[in-house]
């Protein structure tokens, strides 16, 4: 059985893309890239341009799928990118592409 002590950070995050990030397959393509990782949260275009991303899982796994992100062929879409840590973890089942 495993300590509980040993086990690994859960970590929420909310990460905004700017550039050319609408319109060109990028949600589709952050849920693709979030298949590889064991992660939930979910993928949206704002109003104003950008995409929002919600990334919830152990620490290290956020991090290998937001950095999975930046070095795929998204990085050429992406001007800016902005990162804020949640202090409450949203609850999804899986990873999704919000349409609201």
């Amino acid at each position: 059985m495993r300590d509980q002590s040993s086990r690994s950070v859960i970590a929420s995050i909310q990460v905004f893309y700017e550039g050319n990030v609408q319109g060109v397959g990028f949600r589709y393509s952050v849920r693709q890239i979030a298949k590889g990782f064991d992660i939930t949260g979910s993928v949206r275009n704002l109003p104003d341009g950008r995409v929002e991303l919600l990334a919830t899982g152990e620490e290290n796994e956020v991090r290998a799928f937001v950095e999975a992100i930046g070095q795929s062929e998204l990085r050429a879409h992406i001007k800016k990118q902005s990162e804020t840590p949640l202090d409450q973890a949203p609850v999804f089942r899986g990873f999704e592409i919000r349409h609201e």
